[in-house]
């Protein structure tokens, strides 16, 4: 043969090797069409059975269902009914689980079962269907095949956005004029350790602007690093004043507001004075765990904010702010302290705050705990109203005094020390929620209960060292009587030669106040009840209301139980005798002074909380509350 027939032999062999890989090819195609088609009847299946399990688990939540009352699994079988679903057909389950979300170890929601519980419900639901056709055409060549249907099953947990309530406790420093400036430039210092020097434009920029509370928490997390779902972990940690206040700085320049270079200046300013303090942010604003994130799109005002930062510092550092304030004729020389800052905003469910108002649920706030000491040095002059006024009472008795004693001549010193110490302790005011209804979205109430702050008012001579403790107890300061009149002696000879003043021979009258005890300074449990439609939404302004107290629109109408005591002479002698035997007969003398006095304290003591303690959001006649409530109703949401 020759070689042309011979290659001609080879590729005529060849003709059933290509149709062998033409029929292969076409099998595999043929394979993976099947495979196509299976996978996606599965997908199908699978997704109209996750679809019956989500819908049905939605409506358990937002109508309320729990497995106590045998309702979650009758709402979620009507709504598997309504989607083509029922029960037992073709092997169709359906099984409801009430329970609640935690947060795992990874920072991912888990359903935890709990029958007592129905604030997240599960719903399972499965259904059989056959395999696909290739696992049976394998299953005929199998010894041991798997069964012709498979079991597919779907998961949903839905839980039903709970009402969320916020109360808000506010400052009383509504603006800022030029004595309070350099006030609050002073006491700021003071407090934090640093030097703060603002002027009224800078802290009124301070007081006009707001900052979004779930804005702030946000860029907290960012600045410290934290990754954890929600936020309790911002809120426990401790953190420097200074991050604190850089947050604050970081919102406000992204947030594009007009007009707030001013305030981002003044946060600059008191960054800088701020120092390395470590702080709890939880001590001032609370958000009860398992708030939604839309229950935190509040505002919160940036002085209350800044101010409630100063207030964690000095509680945390310890320092005594002293400064002086002038008031014409009169100084003011004050010394303060935070004993327990405020705290600011609280906002959590109001169903699991009424089971226990004070528990750890609790939807509550409250103002400072200040102590202050004020030593004001009176001006001993003939016009002065308070001598004038001893001048008179004693007058008479001088008189006869020096008819009776001849030469022995009585000598009366006023106010021998015009030092006069007012130390005044304002504990905290506080509001928490009671009780809650969610009607309808526009037929809502939340109660509250508010006790408006217990003061405590001590006049006289007070050793500093007695006042900032850590004894906050008012009995622990140490208060003796002013000396307001000193009766002494000048020993003369029948020459009319006298000799030198001898001082306190006849003893004298002092002064002396403490309102522990005094009803009139006591604080008081009120309740009140937000109503719509005066109870806003989470995200809108709070509705306010004033908590009067029983101390009055100003102290100087409630300075009673001043003691005017008559001071034993030092030794026995006929001037001192004298004046103390007839103590009976100054009662009408000593009431009268005792109303003078009154008249003098009390203005200082107004200046001082009015201008003191509003810069610290302290008003001791009264507590302004606000209070928002989101009854979210039937806003369910698939949590896993």
């Amino acid at each position: 043969m020759s070689p042309l027939n011979h290659g001609f032999s080879s590729r005529s062999d060849q003709r059933g090797a290509i149709g062998l890989i033409a029929a292969g090819t076409l099998s595999m195609a043929l394979l993976c069409m099947l495979v196509v088609l299976d996978s996606g009847r599965l997908y199908l299946e699978k997704r109209s059975l996750q679809r019956v399990a989500d819908v049905s688990a939605l409506e358990v939540a937002s109508r309320k269902g729990t497995c106590a009352a045998g309702t979650a699994i009758a709402y979620a079988t009507q709504s598997a009914a309504r989607n083509g679903f029922t029960i037992g057909d073709d092997g169709r389950t359906l099984t409801t689980t009430c329970g609640k979300l935690t947060v795992g170890a990874d920072n991912r929601r888990v359903f935890g079962a709990d029958p007592t519980q129905s604030s997240a419900i599960q719903v399972v639901v499965t259904h059989s269907v056959p395999r696909s056709i290739a696992a049976g055409i394998g299953a005929m060549f199998d010894s041991t095949p798997q069964p012709l249907n498979i079991q597919l099953s779907a998961v949903a947990v839905a839980a039903v956005t709970p009402p969320v309530a916020a109360l808000t406790i506010r400052s009383t420093l509504l603006s800022v004029d030029t004595q309070k400036s350099a006030i609050l430039n002073a006491l700021f210092s003071g407090l934090l350790g640093g030097n703060v020097s603002l002027d009224v434009v800078g802290w009124n920029g301070l007081v006009n602007t707001n900052v979004s509370l779930l804005s702030y928490l946000d860029q907290l997390k960012i600045n410290l690093n934290l990754t954890a779902v929600g936020y309790d972990q911002v809120l426990t940690t401790d953190v420097t004043v200074n991050k604190l206040v850089q947050a604050a700085i970081d919102v406000l320049t992204t947030s594009g507001t007009a007009g707030i270079d001013v305030a981002i200046a003044s946060l600059k300013v008191i960054q800088a004075a701020a120092g390395s303090t470590s702080v709890v942010l939880g001590n001032l604003l609370q958000v009860n765990g398992g708030t939604e994130t839309a229950g935190l799109s509040t505002n919160l005002n940036v002085f209350q904010l800044i101010e409630g930062f100063v207030q964690l510092a000095n509680k945390k550092n310890g320092l005594v702010a002293s400064q002086n304030i002038n008031l014409g004729l009169i100084t003011l020389s004050t010394k303060i302290q935070v004993l327990e800052p405020a705290q600011l905003s609280a906002i959590g469910n109001p169903a699991l705050a009424m089971l226990d108002p004070l528990g750890p649920n609790r939807i509550y706030v409250k103002t400072a705990q200040i102590r202050t000491l004020v030593s004001v040095a009176l001006p001993v002059a003939n016009d002065n109203p308070l001598v004038k006024g001893l001048s008179n009472a004693i007058g008479g008795i001088l008189q006869a005094l020096a008819c009776v004693l001849g030469c022995d001549m009585p000598s009366v010193q006023l106010l021998p020390s015009p030092r006069i110490d007012v130390a005044l302790a304002a504990s905290s005011g506080e509001s928490y929620v009671t009780n809650y209804s969610c009607a309808s979205n526009t037929k809502k109430s939340l109660s509250t209960t508010t006790n408006t702050s217990l003061v405590t008012l001590q006049v006289g001579q007070i050793d500093p060292t007695t006042v900032f403790t850590s004894n906050t107890d008012p009995t622990a300061v140490a208060l003796t009587p002013l000396p307001i009149l000193d009766i002494g002696r000048i020993r003369c000879t029948l020459l009319a030669v006298c000799g030198p003043r001898t001082p306190s021979v006849g003893g004298g009258i002092g002064l002396s106040l403490n309102s522990t005890g005094n009803s009139a300074y006591q604080s008081q449990m009120i309740p009140y009840t937000f109503n719509s439609p005066n109870l806003p939404e989470i995200n809108q302004p709070p509705a306010y209301h004033s908590y009067t107290s029983g101390v009055g629109s100003t102290l100087s109408g409630v300075v009673s139980g001043i003691q005017i005591a008559i001071i034993k002479p030092s030794y026995s002698n006929p001037i001192g005798n004298l004046l103390y035997g007839i103590g009976t007969v100054l009662n009408d003398i000593l009431s009268s002074l005792a109303t003078l006095i009154q008249s003098v304290l009390g203005p200082l003591i107004d200046t001082l909380t009015n201008i003191l303690f509003s810069i610290l959001g302290i008003d001791l006649n009264k507590v302004d509350v606000g209070a928002n409530l989101s009854c979210n109703l039937g806003q369910a949401t698939l949590v896993i």
